[in-house]
């Protein structure tokens, strides 16, 4: 049965894409992030990705290798993914880098120290 997310069955989805690829789009991310690269290599990056990753259900699977939908929808995900992790590195990169000026609000994001607005302030 096919589903809007997937071809051929829910598992083949569930490790391919979100365990699999899902990994790879965690580790790019982050390793976008710590090399310092902008947000549109990472986009790239995933479009490679994701290429990888509807190969393998093709071959794997008998998956339709030229489906706009499920690439669409493998796109979107492994995006995600790598968008928590780019976020998360950056986060971290930010906080542990520039101890003196950021401090972490959670997880994924950060902010200037108190009382570093006014030194930084546009005047």
């Amino acid at each position: 049965m096919m589903g809007v997310l997937y071809a051929s069955s829910f598992s083949v989805f569930l490790v391919l894409v979100l365990i699999l690829g899902g990994g790879a789009a965690w580790a790019t991310g982050r390793a976008v992030a710590i090399t310092w690269r902008p947000l549109p290599v990472l986009a790239w990056f995933i479009v490679l990705l994701t290429l990888a990753v509807r190969f393998l259900n093709f071959a794997l699977f008998e998956e339709p290798l030229l489906s706009a939908q499920y690439f669409l929808v493998d796109y979107v995900v492994l995006g995600a993914i790598a968008l928590l992790g780019w976020r998360l590195a950056r986060t971290t990169q930010m906080t542990t880098q520039y101890v003196w000026l950021y401090e972490k609000t959670s997880p994924f994001s950060w902010r200037l120290k108190a009382g570093q607005e006014d030194r930084y302030a546009d005047s």
